[in-house]
């Protein structure tokens, strides 16, 4: 169980860990109702906030992973490419001497009768 009375102090390093770790958002739905309010009214948080934000990424840059997008959009266009083949494929099978699949359905249930 959390602490729920953190001072200004242990509030900021447990930011900053969060913040390093990369789950800011874990950090801030484990804030009390007080705590929220102390940090946004704390000019002292925010400025060390500040300064863990640009420290972190200083100390960062060099790991930092920017994403490789002809990889993002090689998946997309292979995706779209599966699609159309498959409406293709779908489209050419639903239609034989013109007749459209509700009509073969239709004449299969009327033979079967």
């Amino acid at each position: 169980m959390p602490d729920t009375n953190r001072e200004i102090q242990e509030l900021l390093v447990d930011y900053a860990a969060s913040l390093r770790d990369g789950c800011v958002p874990t950090f801030l739905k484990s804030l009390s109702r007080e705590e929220a309010h102390s940090i946004s009214t704390s000019q002292q948080f925010q400025d060390a906030a500040e300064v863990t934000r640009i420290l972190n990424g200083v100390g960062f840059a060099d790991k930092a992973v920017t994403p490789n997008v002809d990889l993002f959009i090689s998946r997309v266009g292979a995706k779209i490419s599966s699609r159309l083949k498959k409406a293709g494929a779908a489209s050419f099978g639903k239609r034989r001497n013109g007749e459209r699949s509700v009509d073969r359905i239709e004449k299969r249930t009327e033979n079967s009768i």
